[in-house]
């Protein structure tokens, strides 16, 4: 069951919240949470129920190892604790090795080896990256005493609570579960339900007439890469920029319907997704792209790693490892491999050239708006180009693409275009750039979409829209192209004005679901 589809949204969502606290306030707050769990479960199993099964498997063995640890921490049995520890981690580890890497892992075996060691085609249970990484953050904290939980329904919430279930964020259970309990939360807040189904319309928006309209000026380009080693220059370009802004918007747009959701119940999910875009550096990108992903990969594998606290060398090898596991978390590929190390490289020379600033005291040039431009163009380009490699369906479909972005197929527009430029088409022409026929309205369409969608990268975010009734402590005054003052006039209040604008989204989007798709995210 999808956020964009009809059946969520006009039956789902609105019987869930009115039963919920009806439950609530007649029956009390248990049982409006053994509810909540109950149709999470059935939003889960809506998918394919044979997987409802697989993922309650892994949630009653990680509950019943994190109490075991918890009594560990009562009776200070250190190793029993430890034990438990490891034993919680290579279950989680080996499941989802084996219901996403399995494969990947006999393939690549058959071809070092030359061995013919059958393949079983698994197919990958939804969630599973969340839910597992969800569930070892629970037993890491619950062995550092940061987490209590008796309750076998509590913990049932936090992992299944369905705003986030699919792809995110991913959650700790001390900053989810007494957000349920708390009485204020048991009966409907007509102010958490008006903010939350705006933020909700404005995701839906993103997801559906922006995302998925820019995504059918990507997806042949890609397809088209796999069996064509000749695509040319504009047209590359045209397809990773396409690709760029079609994931953005995807998941910004899920990553708002999602604290929407949850906004309704009263419950405020962490901020996962935060201007990525406007970012003047790859680390400042990876402190706003999938953020509860970065802090997990911070905490729970560049920390447990060694940090920064043992030498440079160590901590840019953690930093490379860390990153390598990200990509590969991402997806079972040798591309994501490879897309995760790219951005290591990228975080490794971008923390040097912060020390060599430092040293050569030129932290001045951060003052300036043409350096911070400059800081902006690289970071973006790099950012492109490192989704080519996210997206690709090989090493083979990335390179058709790369040998294109790179000008090695030569320059070519449509003939139907070049034709409308009168005497420049002869200039043009002079400087090797040839035209081939058709295409014409896709190529000028993946232009405009392009230019108007990087247009809205730098337009107030949902969290600067919604900042007089949802903070999160993230100012974005003063970055490159907003200066801070559309951010204090696009911002949402109560009235007619903003009622009308949401509500002409709402409608684009509601028609706009014929051509329903699934979340990007989703696949991982």
């Amino acid at each position: 069951m999808l956020f964009n589809s009809y059946i969520f949204i006009f039956l789902f969502l609105p019987f869930t919240c009115l039963i919920y606290f009806f439950i609530a306030r007649t029956k009390g707050g248990e049982n409006a949470i053994v509810f909540l769990v109950l149709a999470s479960l059935f939003y889960y199993a809506w998918w394919d129920a044979k997987y409802l099964v697989l993922m309650l498997f892994s949630i009653f063995v990680n509950y019943y190892i994190g109490e075991a640890i918890v009594r560990g921490h009562n009776l200070n049995n250190q190793l029993k604790m430890k034990m438990l520890l490891f034993l919680g981690l290579v279950f989680n580890i080996g499941l989802l090795s084996y219901f996403k890497y399995a494969s990947f892992f006999i393939e690549n075996f058959n071809f070092v080896f030359g061995s013919n060691v059958p393949e079983n085609k698994i197919i990958l249970p939804l969630a599973i990256s969340f839910f597992t990484f969800q569930q070892i953050a629970y037993l890491i904290d619950s062995y550092k005493g940061i987490t209590k939980e008796f309750k076998f329904f509590h913990y049932l919430l936090f992992v299944t609570f369905f705003p986030q279930l699919i792809a995110g964020p991913i959650v700790h259970h001390k900053e989810m579960l007494p957000q349920f309990l708390r009485l204020e939360n048991l009966k409907p807040n007509f102010n958490n339900i008006i903010i939350g189904l705006s933020i909700f319309t404005l995701g839906l928006f993103k997801k559906v007439i922006l995302a998925d309209s820019v995504a059918q000026y990507a997806t042949p380009v890609f397809d088209n890469s796999v069996i064509n080693d000749s695509i040319t220059f504009l047209v590359a370009w045209g397809g990773a920029l396409a690709y760029t802004f079609q994931l953005y918007f995807d998941f910004s747009g899920y990553s708002d319907m999602a604290i929407g959701i949850a906004l309704m119940f009263g419950v405020t999910l962490p901020l996962n997704f935060n201007s990525p875009y406007k970012s003047l550096s790859i680390i400042e990108f990876w402190r706003r792209w999938h953020m509860t992903l970065s802090r997990f990969l911070r905490d729970y594998i560049y920390i447990t790693l060694g940090g920064n606290r043992k030498g440079v060398v160590r901590r840019y090898g953690n930093l490379l490892i860390t990153m390598l596991l990200g990509g590969l978390w991402h997806g079972a590929g040798w591309t994501f491999v490879l897309w995760g190390g790219f951005h290591g490289i990228l975080l490794i020379i971008n923390h040097s050239w912060h020390h060599f600033k430092f040293l050569m005291k030129l932290d001045f040039l951060d003052q300036s708006s043409l350096w911070r431009i400059l800081c902006w163009i690289i970071t973006f380009f790099a950012i492109v180009n490192s989704w080519v490699l996210f997206r690709a369906e090989n090493f083979t479909s990335a390179l058709n693409i790369y040998q294109g972005m790179y000008g090695l197929n030569g320059v070519a527009i449509p003939n139907a275009l070049l034709a409308r430029m009168g005497g420049v088409s002869n200039i043009i022409s002079e400087y090797g750039i040839t035209s081939y026929l058709g295409g014409g309205m896709d190529f000028v369409f993946t232009y405009l979409w392009v230019l108007f969608l990087l247009l809205i990268i730098f337009m107030p975010n949902t969290q600067q829209f919604m900042q007089n009734f949802l903070s999160y402590g993230y100012s974005q005054k003063g970055t490159l192209l907003n200066s801070g003052i559309l951010s204090d006039i696009i911002i949402f209040r109560y009235g007619m004005l903003w009622a009308f604008i949401l509500s002409i989204l709402l409608v684009f989007s509601i028609f706009g679901l014929t051509r329903v798709s699934e979340f990007l995210y989703f696949q991982f």
